[in-house]
């Protein structure tokens, strides 16, 4: 098993910038790739962005990319999300994830992923 305990979300106004993080124990060494998700209101759950634990490549969702960095320090086992330039369509409860499958994966399905935190509430006031 995987324990994951997301931190760092709040209420920003647009424009500003927020770091989240993920601290992951347990059976850390099991990890291939962990990812970043959101909810907002009324809407399904979506990819925001994925890294790869070992090697560190990163894949972002179009609606993120240029403003949001994915980040892990593996010593400390956490994985970090960096906001930046947020908008109002930010908002939602942010989830971090991860998984234990490799090989032929698409980890911008949440159905790849084996552990999930409890979520962090994200608000981006106008």
């Amino acid at each position: 098993q995987v324990q994951l305990v997301e931190s760092g979300g709040g209420l920003v106004q647009a424009g500003g910038s927020l770091r989240l993080s993920c601290a992951a124990s347990g059976r850390t060494y099991s990890v291939y790739a962990m990812g970043w998700f959101r909810q907002g209101p009324g809407k399904e759950r979506e990819f925001v962005a994925t890294i790869f634990w070992n090697g560190g490549r990163t894949y972002y969702a179009d609606s993120v990319k240029g403003r949001f960095t994915i980040s892990r320090d593996n010593a400390k086992n956490t994985l970090y999300l960096q906001m930046n330039s947020l908008k109002p369509e930010d908002t939602a409860v942010y989830y971090c994830a991860a998984s234990s499958r490799s090989g032929n994966v698409v980890y911008s399905y949440d159905y790849s992923y084996d552990y999930w935190g409890q979520g962090t509430q994200v608000t981006v006031s106008s």
